[in-house]
Order: structure tokens, then C-alpha cells, then sequence
């Protein structure tokens, strides 16, 4: 792998160097994985590392968060911002100020007197909130966290053998030493209702700062050679510091529920293997074209690494976005595996309804077409889940041979099926996207077909961005816009077909109760649809082997759009039954203003759960 004379001046000329590793320790452990595709690849490193966990429904919806909403009036005015505009939203967030004075695990009563009834309200409606808890603890004789730590000697030690005393939010802090399994359960007990005071079933967790940051560190983190548990050099563990850190939150929120909830828990830190403990995102970004524009190898980067559930925060963190940068970030970011929106306390308030009618509407789309997508997202983590296969792609992970895709660092896939490209300057009017394969390709508004293997060149639309059905490919929608995703569980589906040359088509949907570990138990539906011979089908592809929990929903199909389908398609015959529904011309999506343009299967209210067939006759 390292050409000769890689460590010869004299030599370099005429030898290259590949690759290079180094480290601190002096060991390295190497892994080579090699496959007959990119797919095979990820699989195999999975294996090694770990399979990302199945996040909860609701988590994979969007994110609200701000560095700092003020006290309980300021979220009940957020909350309620976002039902008077008609914006979904799912989880608000609690950065460093609701506590008592950077204490982790307690609240500032001035400001939170009732956080119990607080989360309370927002649970009502369907959504849950999160609250950050750092890994640096306030060296205070007054906080029962530190106390306790210091009596049991659980932190990292200095050089010298002392607790070690870095600077972070709180002051002068301590690190609780991850590495030691017993500290890791200790910490994992502070999560429960009776340690963390003020908790609710509906509170989960954002681990920040977990590298670990350390302000007057010597690299802003821990000096090299402070100490973890049999004497260990930071130096030989630093990286997977955070790791610990998230996964001794995870075993938290895991106890709490008794083994019976899903946790969520942000980590800013990572390491192989971070995917089984939640999700990640990009860090501290900036306000800036460049900065949206670089979410997008960032971001797939991770999925290719493991960590397919990540994001980067919406807006960007630092500075104050320009209204059109920030509407075409969520415009972007609403394809995101982690969707959320964040800002540094410096900043201006920018929740989606403070820039004009206009810009709020757009905003609100973006949004909408996150949540009308749902489905197929969770389908895809429950996809990434087992295989490890990303949810959001490179273009050339879906299409390996096609060396058109390889450089391309600005389009992507969403799981298999949809393309996006963003929008990445101010003020662009036209934008080139290059569609990779043979087939069709359907604009995801309107349907209109393009040519794969050619670049179009295409006008740039203020109401979103590039966005593209592969043919060949079913994708599943909920389409009814509601508060959260909580209150969308017993919507209908809506049935997006596109049609190859061939015409056919086939996609999946899988669906559990968004919350528990039943489904490894086999309560859930999995559902394989296949659109051959102008039959659609559909059939469960669900093992018998897993359990003996059944997960069941009346959920129906209302709505089947089928692009590339002859228009002189008039009538649909369902079996079993032998029921007729009509066909005729339907919009694309329920959005206003949209026209009627592709065939549509109106009402066949087909079970979910159910295996049926339907004619187009």
C-alpha cells in the first residue's frame, strides 16, 4: 500500500504514497475490507462495527433547537409558532442555559419552575423535547454529580495521579472516565426519573462536548497523557472518548424505559461503532453558502462510515443566514437522515416564520415533503439497520459502474430510489444535474420525465430544489399534513410508481410501532410492492422465524400515482374482491397550485398489512 521510498526525501519524486497511518500509540489495528461492489463493502465493515440502531418514528422527523429558548414561556411560544403557521415538528431542544448554572441533570427553577409539566404540554400534541448533558462536570461542592464522582474516584486522573481539572462551560470541571464499565453504569443510572429530576418518558438526550472539549487544554481537549482506567494514556484513547460517552448515555435512556423504549441521543463525538448508540451531526457551522454546500460529502461520508443517521444543523450555527440561504437549507436539510435546525445564542431568531409570508411558505414545503416522505425514510433506517447501507447515498453507491458519478460531491441519492441536488449560491439561476443510468428519471413536483446518462441543464425555482424519482422505483408517502409524525400513525398511504422501459417498478415499506424493541420479535409489517404486466402486488417479506408479536394497523392505501403509465388507462380491478375503482388524472403531490398530470388509482383503500393485487385494466 506504500509505494517504495515513501520516507525518502530524495525518493518521492519518483516513488507515491497511497496511503499513510500513524499513531499516537504506536499500534495500529488495520482492516481491509474488499468486495464486489461499494454495497458489499459497507456491509462488511458493519459486521466488524455494528449495525446502526432503529431510531424511534418520531426522530427521524424534524428537529427545533436554538442556543438557548429562554424559559418555558419562550417554548410554549415556539411550540405554538409552529401549529399557527401549519409547520410540523416533532422534538424542541434545551441547549446549556436550562440548567442551574451549567449543573448537568438539574434546571434553573427561575427560568424552568415545572419542566415536568412543561414536557407535559408538549407531549400532548405528539412531540417530545431534548435536553443536552455534556460530559465536563461543574467542580462544585454543592453538586451531588460532582461530589459523588470525586468520593467513588471517577474521573479521568492527571499526570500525577489527581482528578484532572479542565475549563469548560461550567468553569473548572472534571470528566467522568468512560473507559471504566462501572463509571459507564453509574452514568447510565443518572438517567433515571428518580436521579434526573424534572425527566419524562418523552425527555431524551444531546451529548455535546464529548471529545472531550476542554477550553485550556493543550490541543482543546485532554493533555496526552492524562489518565483512564489501568493507566491508560488519553493519547491512546482519545478518539473513542465520545464513544463511551454516547454509549453509557444510550444504556441510560435504556435502563429508563425499562428495555422497553428506543433511546435517542445526539453525539457530537464519534468512533466505529458510534452507529449503534444513535445519531451524529456536522458540529459548529457556519451561516455560509460554502457551509451548506460542504453538508453534502460531509454527510455522506458518515453513511459510508457507519453513521448513516446525521445531519448538519440547518441554517448553519454561527452568524445570521441570509432569508435565501436559509430557505434553501432546509430545503436541503429536509433530506438530511437527522433534520434539525439550530443556531448559536449570538444569532438572530430565525424559527421558519420570522422571514415573510413567502419565505415561510417555502419553508413550510420543505417541511411538509419531509414529513410526506416519512415513510420511506423509516423504511430506509429499518434498511440501514441490518445492512448498514445509508439512508442518504453517493450517487455512485447506486450506480458503481457510471464513472459520470464519482466526483460528484453536490447531487445525492436518498436511498434508492430519489435524487437530489441543492442549490449552493446565492441568487443561481440554472443549475446542471447530471441523472446517472438508462432509465427515466421523474421530477419529484410534477412528474415530468428526463433522460438518464445526460446532464440537464434546468432553471432554478425558488420552491425547491432538484429532485428526482428514479424509474423502476415505488416510493411510499403519507400525505396528510398534521402536528407531528406522532399523529400521522393512522394516516393512508399514498403509492408513488414510476415506471421503467420495461414498465415495471417495485419498492418497500416497512412499518413497526415507532417506539418499542417489539419488532425483534417480529411485530412489524414488511411489505415488498411490485408493479409487472399492469399488475400491481403486494407481498410480505416479513421472516416467520423472529417471534411471536404481531404488529397490525387498518391503514390503507388511498391513493396510487403511477408515472409513465398510458393516460388511456381508465378503471382498476382489486383482488381478492374483484372491486373496481377508477382511474384518472391526479396531481403529483397535495401541494397547493399542483396540476393534475398522472394516472391515478383513487380510494382502493387496500390494508397495508394485506396481500392484494391491482389491475390496470
Amino acid at each position: 500500500m506504500i509505494a517504495p521510498g515513501w520516507d525518502s526525501a530524495a525518493l518521492m519524486e519518483n516513488g507515491r504514497i497511497d496511503t499513510l497511518w500513524m499513531a499516537e500509540a504506536g499500534v495500529v489495528d488495520a482492516f481491509f475490507f474488499v468486495g464486489s461492489e461499494p454495497k458489499d463493502v459497507i456491509k462488511q465493515y458493519i459486521s466488524v462495527t455494528g449495525t446502526p440502531s432503529m431510531p424511534q418514528q418520531f426522530a427521524v422527523a424534524y428537529h427545533q433547537c436554538r442556543w438557548n429558548y429562554r424559559d418555558e414561556e419562550d417554548v410554549a411560544g415556539v411550540d405554538a409558532g409552529f401549529d399557527e403557521h401549519d409547520i410540523p415538528y416533532d422534538v424542541l431542544w434545551l441547549d446549556i442555559e436550562h440548567t442551574d448554572g451549567k449543573r448537568y441533570f438539574t434546571w434553573d427553577r427561575s427560568t424552568f419552575p415545572d419542566p415536568e409539566e412543561m414536557q407535559r404540554k408538549i407531549a400532548d400534541k405528539g412531540r417530545k423535547m431534548v435536553t443536552i448533558v455534556d460530559p465536563h462536570m461543574k467542580r462544585d461542592s454543592g453538586y451531588h454529580i460532582h461530589e459523588e464522582a470525586t468520593a467513588k474516584g471517577y474521573y479521568v486522573k492527571d499526570a500525577s495521579g489527581k482528578d484532572y481539572d479542565g475549563w469548560c462551560w461550567p468553569g473548572s470541571s472534571s470528566y467522568p472516565d468512560m473507559l471504566n464499565p462501572e463509571i459507564r453504569d453509574w452514568w447510565a443510572d443518572k438517567f433515571s426519573y428518580q436521579n434526573y429530576k424534572g425527566s419524562t418518558p418523552t425527555l431524551y438526550i444531546w451529548n455535546d462536548m464529548n471529545e472531550p472539549s476542554v477550553f485550556n487544554g493543550p490541543e482543546v481537549t485532554m493533555p496526552r497523557d492524562a489518565l483512564h482506567n489501568g493507566d491508560v494514556e488519553h493519547r491512546e484513547l482519545h478518539n473513542a472518548y465520545g464513544y463511551y460517552f454516547h454509549m453509557a448515555t444510550s444504556d441510560g435512556l435504556l435502563k429508563r424505559g425499562e428495555g422497553k423504549d428506543r433511546p435517542f441521543v445526539l453525539s457530537r463525538a464519534f468512533f466505529a461503532g458510534s452507529q449503534r448508540y444513535g445519531a451524529v451531526w456536522t458540529g459548529d457551522n457556519t451561516a455560509d453558502w460554502d457551509h451548506l454546500k460542504s453538508s453534502i460529502p460531509m454527510v455522506l461520508t458518515l453513511g459510508l462510515t457507519g453513521m448513516t443517521f446525521s445531519g448538519a444543523d440547518v441554517g448553519g450555527f454561527f452568524g445570521n443566514p441570509e432569508p435565501d440561504l436559509l430557505v434553501r437549507w432546509y430545503q436541503v436539510g429536509a433530506f438530511y437522515p437527522f433534520f434539525r435546525g439550530h443556531a448559536h445564542h449570538d444569532t438572530k431568531r430565525r424559527e421558519p416564520w420570522l422571514f415573510g409570508e413567502r419565505r415561510t411558505a417555502l419553508m413550510r414545503e420543505a417541511i411538509h415533503m419531509r414529513y410526506s416522505l416519512l415513510p420511506y425514510y423509516y423504511s430506509l433506517f429499518q434498511e440501514a439497520s441490518v445492512t448498514g447501507v445509508p439512508v442518504m447515498r453517493p450517487l455512485w453507491l447506486e450506480f458503481p459502474d457510471d464513472k459520470e458519478t464519482y466526483n460528484n460531491g453536490e447531487a445525492f441519492m436518498v436511498g434508492p430510489s430519489i435524487l437530489a441536488q441543492g442549490i449552493y449560491e446565492e441568487g443561481q439561476k440554472s443549475v446542471s444535474v447530471y441523472l446517472p443510468g438508462t432509465e427515466l428519471w421523474y421530477d419529484l413536483r410534477n412528474g415530468s420525465p428526463y433522460k438518464g446518462s445526460v446532464s440537464h441543464k434546468l432553471q432554478v425555482s425558488e420552491d425547491s430544489i432538484p429532485s428526482f424519482q428514479r424509474s423502476g422505483t415505488i416510493v411510499p408517502r403519507k400525505d396528510r399534513f398534521r402536528r407531528s409524525s406522532t399523529q400521522m400513525v393512522n394516516d393512508p398511504y399514498t403509492l408513488v410508481i414510476a415506471l421503467n422501459s420495461s414498465g415495471s417498478a417495485e419498492g418497500e415499506l416497512y412499518v413497526d410501532d415507532g417506539k418499542t424493541y417489539d419488532y425483534q420479535q417480529g411485530a412489524f409489517i414488511h411489505r415488498r410492492f411490485v408493479f409487472a404486466d399492469n399488475k400491481l402486488t403486494s407481498i410480505n417479506i416479513a421472516p416467520d422465524s423472529l417471534g411471536k408479536k404481531v404488529y397490525s394497523t387498518e391503514c390503507v392505501i388511498e391513493r396510487i400515482i403511477v408515472l409513465g403509465l398510458s393516460s388511456g388507462a381508465k378503471k382498476a380491478i382489486i383482488e381478492p374482491g374483484n372491486q373496481e375503482v377508477e382511474i384518472d388524472l391526479g396531481p403529483i403531490s397535495l401541494r397547493s397550485g399542483s396540476k393534475s398530470v398522472a394516472p391515478t388509482v383513487r380510494r382502493p383503500n387496500v390494508r397495508v398489512v394485506d396481500d392484494w393485487t391491482i389491475r390496470i385494466a
